[in-house]
C-alpha cells in the first residue's frame, strides 16, 4: 500500500508541476549555500580549510525549477518533520509536527503545504511567522539515514480565508484532529544532508512489517 501511495503522490505532482509550470517557475529558488553560507560561514570554513571545495561547488551549483522527483518521494513518505522559525526577540524556536504518512503535500514545484491541527494553542511558530516569514524545515528517514533541509517563506492561512481547493488539498479524512489553520511553505532552496551519526530508528508499523515474514 505504501508504493501504491507514493506512486500516486508523484504522478499527480509531476501532472501538476507540468501544467502549473509557467506560472510557478520564477526567480526565488536559490542555492541552499547562496542562503546558508553567509560571510561569517565563509570565514569559518576558510579556517578550517573546506572554503576552497564549498566554492567550487556553489560556482557549480544550480538552484534548479523546485523540488524533483527524489524530494517528491522523499516527502511523500514523511510522516513527521521539524520546522524552526526565528522570534521577534531573535530566538529561534524549533517545532515537531507530525501526521499520518503523506500529511505534508506538495502543491508545486516550489509549494508545500499542511494541516495545522489544533494543539496546546500557544502559537509560537504562528506568531513568529506572521512577523518573518523565514522558515526551516528539515525531514529525517531514520531507517534510511536520509536528511532533506528546505529553506523557505511560512505563512498560516484560516480555513475559511484558504479556499477550498487549498483546505481541501491538506484535509487528512478520518484524522480525529480539529484543522485551525492551513500552513504554506514556499520553498527557496534545500539540500540533501550526509548520513553521518543519524541513529537509524524505526516505527512500530516499520517493526510490525520486517517480522511478519518472521511469524509466518
Amino acid at each position: 500500500m505504501a508504493a501504491i501511495f507514493v506512486f500516486s503522490e508523484i504522478t499527480q505532482y509531476l501532472l501538476r508541476a507540468a501544467a502549473e509550470r509557467p506560472a510557478t517557475l520564477g526567480d526565488d529558488m536559490k542555492t541552499f549555500a547562496e542562503i546558508a553560507f553567509t560571510p561569517a560561514v565563509q570565514a569559518l570554513q576558510a579556517a578550517a580549510g573546506s572554503r576552497d571545495a564549498y566554492a567550487s561547488m556553489q560556482a557549480e551549483s544550480d538552484p534548479g525549477e523546485g523540488l524533483g522527483a527524489r524530494e517528491v518521494a522523499f516527502l511523500a513518505n514523511a510522516d513527521s518533520f521539524f520546522l524552526a522559525t526565528v522570534g521577534e526577540t531573535g530566538w529561534p524556536y524549533v517545532q515537531h509536527r507530525g501526521g499520518p504518512r503523506g500529511f505534508l503535500k506538495l502543491l508545486g514545484p516550489t509549494r508545500l503545504a499542511y494541516a495545522d491541527f489544533r494543539g496546546n494553542r500557544q502559537y509560537v511558530s504562528t506568531g513568529n511567522a506572521s512577523r518573518d516569514d523565514r522558515a526551516s524545515i528539515i525531514v529525517m528517514d531514520y531507517p534510511n539515514r536520509q536528511r532533506l533541509k528546505l529553506l523557505g517563506r511560512l505563512r498560516f492561512e484560516e480555513p475559511g480565508k484558504a479556499g477550498e481547493a487549498l483546505t481541501g488539498a491538506v484535509e487528512l479524512k478520518g484524522y480525529r484532529a480539529r484543522l485551525e489553520r492551513v500552513a504554506v511553505f514556499e520553498v527557496e532552496a534545500f539540500d540533501w544532508n550526509c548520513p553521518q551519526h543519524i541513529t537509524p530508528r524505526f516505527t512500530l508499523e516499520e517493526v510490525e512489517s520486517a517480522s511478519r515474514p518472521l511469524r509466518a
